[in-house]
């Protein structure tokens, strides 16, 4: 623990002096709560990505890089007199214990399942005492898209407000793509917009139901796409030609004999 003690004041120090009004970096002294937020984001991202690739070096690099907008935005908030990181590390800290009830304290689980089950309702009664007018109140704005609806999903839930099996969340898919096909007929964009919208927000509905993350789904299935067609460049290589130089036919067996 020293040596993580000292690794971290070296951290701090080293953004300290990024941060110095004379002698700082001009970049890191301009930034401000807004003009990084979305780099934070990114490097969730590129964390996410280096776990996909099992590249564990790299891992370790966009965690440090992860951890440098933690220490940003938080030594940001001690130079305004809001909180430092001490209290960042703090409040995770008493989060877990509190969220942990039958790890510490006299509360008992049977599975993960149940451990996840405790999690949400200690977060749900958290919100009730904020006295929020909606269950929907605090779900940010700004996630991805598909963990937001994930997250709208999970809040109606916990009130009653969703399918009892998958067979009822995969009639609702059937309705919605009928209702797309109807909308086509008509060539009403903005209809065909909003069922495209429907459908996703069901299959999403359905990848929770199977406890699969749709983030996770998409990334797989674009993983997947890209390996296939770049192995498609590579055959048509071979064969001394490109892709564009090829029919829909030819792309299409060629797809197949990929597959």
């Amino acid at each position: 623990m020293d040596k993580l003690d000292s690794k971290l004041r070296e951290l701090i120090i080293t953004f300290r002096k990024l941060r110095d009004p004379v002698s700082g970096c001009p970049w890191d002294k301009e930034q401000d709560f807004k003009s990084i937020a979305s780099c934070a984001i990114e490097e969730s991202y590129e964390v996410a990505d280096a776990i996909e690739r099992e590249d564990f070096e790299d891992l370790k690099a966009e965690l440090g890089d992860l951890l440098f907008q933690i220490v940003f935005h938080s030594e940001m908030a001690k130079e305004k007199d809001l909180f430092a990181l001490e209290d960042v590390i703090d409040e995770l800290n008493s989060k877990l214990i509190r969220r942990h009830p039958h790890v510490f304290g006299d509360g008992s689980v049977k599975d993960a399942k149940d451990s996840l089950k405790i999690w949400e309702d200690i977060k749900a009664k958290e919100r009730s005492d904020k006295n929020l007018d909606s269950v929907m109140d605090d779900v940010p704005k700004n996630l991805p898209s598909l963990t937001r609806t994930k997250k709208l999903q999970k809040r109606a839930s916990r009130v009653g407000f969703d399918w009892n099996n998958s067979k009822e969340i995969l009639e609702k898919v059937d309705e919605e793509i009928n209702e797309l096909k109807h909308e086509d007929t008509k060539l009403n964009k903005e209809g065909i917009a909003e069922e495209i919208g429907d459908i996703f927000f069901t299959l999403i509905r359905l990848s929770g139901y199977y406890d699969l993350e749709p983030e996770d789904i998409i990334r797989k299935t674009n993983l997947k796409f890209e390996n296939r067609f770049r192995k498609m460049e590579n055959e048509a290589k071979s064969m001394k030609t490109s892709l564009d130089k090829m029919n829909l036919e030819e792309l299409e067996k060629l797809w197949q004999k990929i597959k």
